[in-house]
C-alpha cells in the first residue's frame, strides 16, 4: 500500500486552509490563522480523526522580517526545501485562470502524532507543463496583487476540491478555514444543476441545499479588511464563465465577489471561534444561524519540556486528555518557579542569539507578540512612555515585542517603528526589545519564557487570539482587553487580569494597562511570590485544561461535521 492509499477509504472530512503552520521548517503560515490550522491537525492526528488537510505550497513562504536599525520593517522571501518534507503525487489536475489551464500537483506530507497520523496535500503550480506567468500562483502566501489572490484562491477552493476527486477521496464534509476556500463550495454548486423543470420559484438554477449539508465555514474575523473582495470584471477576466454572473451575484454580493458572502451563503454551519465573536459576526449577518466554537491551542507542541515534565508528574494522561490539566494547582510554588525558570532561560539566551541583548531573569518580562496590524495595538503599552518608565523605577520591567507586519500594510509597519523609537527613547530606563522574524519556534520559547502575556486590540474586532491559551498552559498569565477569547477565559486575579471593564472607551485602556501593572500585578509579582504562583497554577489549572484544541476538534465533529443543521433564513 502507497503513502496515500492508507488515508483515501478512511478520510471523509476535508479541512481547507490558506495556510497551515505545520513545522518551522515549513513556512505556510503567516500568523494566528495558520498556526490554528496547524493545531488542528496535530490533534485531529492525536484523535486520529477522518480528516485530510489541503493548502498551498508556498514555495517561497510568506515572508522573511529583517528589521533595521530604525525600526523599518525589511521583507524578503523565505524559500524553503518542499521535496525534504513532502512527495509529490502522481496525480494533476488543471483550472483554468485567465483562459489558460494552470496545472497543479498535489504534495503529500504525512503529520504524524502517537495516536495517528493525518495526510496534508500542498497544491503546487510550479510547473513545467504551466505558462511561465502561472507557475508562481501558489509560490509566496498572501503574495502579488488582487488578480493573483484570486488566481490563489481558484487553486486552493477548486483546484483542492477537483484534486482531491482526483485521488479517490470520498469526501462528505468540506470545513473552510476562513473564507478563501469559498470556491469550493461553488465547485460543489456546479455538480448539482437542477433540470429546467425543477428549477424553484426563485429561479436559481442549482440545488444548494446538497451543498449547505456538506460544507462547514468557521470565519476567523470581524474586520472588514479581512473578507476578501473581488471586483465582478476582475472576477470575469480571471474566473471567466465559471458560473452565471447573476448566481454569483445573488450569492456573493450585487456589487462585488465578497468571499464571506459566498461561504455563507453555501455552507449550512457557520461559526466563529469565540463566543464575543459568534455573537459579532451575527451582527454582521442577521440573517444568517452563526454558532460559535471557541478556537483552542494544541497542548504538547506549546508546553514547554520543563513544565511537560511537570504535568507528567501530576497525569501522564494530559496529552490526549488534556483536561487533566486541571489537577496542576496541586502542585507547590517551588515546582513553578522551577519550571519557569528553565523557560524563561531558554528565552533570554534566544533573544541574546536574535538580537545582541541581555535582559535580568530577575526583572519582571511582559510579552506581547501578534500580527502587526492596527487594530491589535501591539505599542498601547508605550502610549504613555513617561508614566511607564516613572513606574519602572517603582517596580522594574521588560518587554518583549514581536510580529510581522504584511508586506502592504503600512500601518502595521509604522506600528513597528513607533516601537523602535520607543526602545531608544527608553534606554536606561525600560529595556524594550523586538524580536525579529517571530514564527512558531519564538512563538514557543516567548509564550513560555515571558512573565506576563499582554494583549490589546481594539474591542470587538478580535475574533479569538490564541496566543494568550499557548502562555497559559506555560503558566503565563494574561493581561489583557476583555475581547476574544479573554472574555471567556479571564477570572479576575485568578487566571490573569483584564484591562478595564467590557463597556469602557477604548481611548481609556492605555491608562487602565499602566493602573493594573502599577497597583496589582507588579506588586504581586515582587512582594507576594506565592500569591504570584498561585495565579501561574490557575492560568493552567482553569485555562490551560479548557482553551486546546482537542476540546475544539471534538467540538466540530460532534456539532459540526456530524449530521449539521442546513442553514435557512430566519
Amino acid at each position: 500500500m502507497g503513502p496515500l492509499e492508507r488515508f483515501v477509504g478512511s478520510a471523509s472530512i476535508a479541512y481547507f486552509s490558506m495556510e497551515i503552520a505545520l513545522d518551522p521548517a515549513i513556512p505556510t503560515y503567516s500568523g494566528g490563522l495558520g498556526i490554528l490550522a496547524g493545531d488542528a491537525a496535530r490533534s485531529a492526528a492525536d484523535l486520529d480523526l477522518p480528516m485530510v488537510f489541503v493548502t498551498l505550497a508556498c514555495r517561497q513562504g510568506y515572508l522573511h522580517q529583517e528589521i533595521d536599525a530604525r525600526g523599518v520593517q525589511h521583507d524578503h522571501p523565505e524559500p524553503w526545501d518542499l521535496s525534504a518534507v513532502a512527495r509529490p503525487l502522481s496525480a494533476m489536475v488543471a483550472v483554468f485562470i485567465e483562459g489558460r489551464a494552470v496545472w497543479i500537483r498535489p504534495w503529500l506530507h504525512v503529520l504524524k502524532r502517537a495516536g495517528g497520523a493525518i495526510p496534508v496535500l500542498l497544491l503546487d503550480t510550479h510547473l513545467t507543463e504551466n505558462d511561465r506567468r502561472d507557475r508562481d500562483v501558489a509560490d509566496r502566501l498572501y503574495g502579488g496583487n488582487e488578480a493573483h489572490r484570486l488566481a490563489q484562491e481558484i487553486v486552493l477552493g477548486i483546484g483542492g476540491e477537483k484534486v482531491l476527486r482526483a485521488l479517490g477521496f470520498s469526501i462528505a464534509t468540506y470545513h473552510l478555514n476562513e473564507g478563501h476556500g469559498a470556491l469550493l463550495p461553488l465547485a460543489l454548486l456546479r455538480q448539482h444543476p437542477r433540470p429546467p423543470s425543477h428549477v424553484s420559484t426563485d429561479m436559481f438554477p442549482y440545488d444548494r441545499e446538497r451543498v449547505l449539508e456538506r460544507c462547514v465555514f468557521t470565519t476567523h474575523t470581524p474586520v472588514e479588511a479581512g473578507h476578501d473582495r473581488f471586483g465582478y470584471e476582475l472576477v470575469s477576466r480571471i474566473l471567466g464563465r465559471y458560473i452565471d454572473l447573476p448566481v454569483l451575484q445573488q450569492l456573493a454580493g450585487a456589487d462585488s465577489l465578497n468571499m464571506t458572502q459566498l461561504a455563507v451563503n453555501l455552507c449550512g454551519y457557520i461559526n466563529g471561534v469565540a463566543e464575543r465573536h459568534g455573537e459579532t459576526t451575527q451582527k454582521l449577518f442577521p440573517g444568517y444561524v452563526i454558532r460559535s466554537i471557541t478556537n483552542g491551542v494544541h497542548p504538547e507542541t506549546w508546553v514547554h519540556p520543563a513544565f511537560a515534565r511537570l504535568y507528567d508528574r501530576i497525569c501522564p494522561r494530559w496529552r490526549h486528555e488534556p483536561e487533566f490539566l486541571a489537577y496542576a494547582d496541586i502542585l507547590p510554588p517551588t515546582d513553578w518557579f522551577a519550571a519557569h525558570e528553565t523557560a524563561k532561560s531558554d528565552l533570554l539566551a534566544a533573544i541574546r542569539r536574535a538580537t545582541g541583548r541581555t535582559l535580568d531573569p530577575s526583572v519582571l518580562i511582559v510579552g506581547c507578540a501578534r500580527r502587526m496590524t492596527a487594530y491589535k495595538r501591539a505599542d498601547l503599552i508605550l502610549e504613555n512612555l513617561p508614566r511607564l518608565m516613572e513606574l519602572a523605577g517603582e517596580y522594574p520591567i521588560q518587554i518583549v515585542f514581536a510580529g510581522k507586519a504584511h508586506p502592504r500594510d503600512g500601518d502595521g509597519k509604522r506600528m513597528i517603528a513607533r516601537i523602535a523609537d520607543a526602545a531608544r527613547r527608553a534606554t536606561g530606563r525600560v529595556p524594550i526589545v523586538f524580536l525579529p522574524d517571530y514564527g512558531f519556534a519564538q512563538a514557543k520559547m516567548l509564550v513560555a519564557g515571558a512573565d506576563l502575556w499582554l494583549n490589546t486590540p481594539l474591542p470587538p474586532m478580535e475574533a479569538s487570539g490564541t496566543s494568550g491559551m499557548k502562555a497559559a498552559l506555560n503558566g503565563v498569565p494574561s493581561l489583557s482587553v476583555l475581547d476574544g477569547w479573554w472574555i471567556e477565559g479571564c477570572m479576575e486575579g485568578v487566571t490573569g487580569w483584564a484591562i478595564g471593564t467590557p463597556d469602557m472607551p477604548a481611548e481609556a485602556h492605555g491608562a487602565a494597562l499602566l493602573d493594573k501593572l502599577q497597583q496589582v500585578i507588579l506588586p504581586l509579582f515582587y512582594k507576594d511570590r506565592s500569591g504570584w504562583a498561585r495565579v501561574m497554577a490557575g492560568a493552567v489549572s482553569k485555562c490551560g485544561s479548557v482553551f486546546t484544541s482537542h476540546r475544539m476538534m471534538r467540538r466540530y465533529m460532534s456539532e459540526a461535521y456530524r449530521g449539521h443543521l442546513v442553514w435557512r433564513p430566519r
